[in-house]
């Protein structure tokens, strides 16, 4: 049997073949100096830097190009000279040369509005303090004359003035006396008798409570010839001076004026 070695062997004599070729490996040659390689380049900046547009700086961010157009010829810019004032047409004034003529209309608007303020405000300010005044019949009740000798010694004379119940009481010696006596310091509203009444026989007071403006009433409660009113609970002396109960002042003593010996004007 023929060697196939040596058949091939014997075939390269006379014809040009071509065969790999295997070396054995048997020691290995250590370079005399470090050898540094160079990283290669990256294939998509090189392709980058070698575009027909030139060199192209590469960033990060979203992966799409975009076309950036810097000459736009169709679009129409707006015209506003329809809306601007005629000192403003022209665009080579400063402000300041034109500044009369744009505020003065501005101006006039102004003072029309203050002027129609003022006029409005002068009528609601009218209507408001004449709504505020006493009707005609209250004013013609402003003051009224009472005779004295119309109230009994101890009794309770009632009117009507300006609105609110008005009492007038006719007050006995003994009832003086007791008044005058009470010391101050247990008041919870201190004032003297003296100082309430301008003739001692005669106590003249609204009757309005003083706690929420109910009216008491009169000769009654926890004081001789005092005042009580039912709704709360206060009594008032003959003195109209709050003694017991929620209210916290003294019965109001009108401005009166006794003009001789039988005639009362309250007013």
């Amino acid at each position: 049997m023929t060697c196939p070695v040596r058949k091939f062997v014997d075939y390269a004599k006379t014809e040009a073949v071509v065969a790999p070729v295997f070396f054995k490996r048997t020691s290995y040659v250590k370079p005399s100096k470090e050898i540094f390689l160079h990283p290669p380049k990256m294939l998509a900046s090189h392709l980058l830097r070698n575009r027909p547009l030139g060199k192209v700086l590469g960033v990060s961010g979203p992966a799409f190009t975009s076309h950036v157009k810097y000459s736009h010829t169709n679009i129409r810019v707006p015209d506003f000279t329809d809306y601007r004032r005629k000192p403003s047409l022209d665009l080579y004034k400063k402000n300041r040369e034109t500044i009369d003529d744009r505020q003065s209309f501005t101006h006039a608007i102004a003072a029309t509005g203050c002027i129609a303020g003022v006029g409005f405000a002068k009528f609601t300010i009218s209507t408001l303090v004449i709504s505020m005044t006493a009707a005609a019949d209250v004013m013609a009740l402003a003051k009224i004359e009472v005779k004295l000798s119309e109230i009994a010694e101890g009794q309770n004379g009632t009117y009507k003035w300006r609105g609110k119940p008005l009492f007038i009481k006719h007050r006995t010696p003994k009832e003086i006396a007791t008044e005058r006596a009470v010391p101050l310091s247990t008041l919870r509203d201190p004032q003297s008798d003296e100082s309430r009444t301008k003739r001692p026989e005669f106590l003249v007071v609204l009757g309005v409570c003083t706690h929420l403006g109910c009216i008491p009433i009169p000769n009654s409660g926890d004081w001789p010839g005092g005042f009580y009113c039912p709704c709360h609970g206060s009594h008032y002396d003959a003195s109209g001076r709050i003694r017991k109960g929620p209210a916290p002042l003294n019965l109001e003593v009108p401005e009166h004026t006794f003009v001789g010996d039988d005639l009362l004007v309250v007013g």
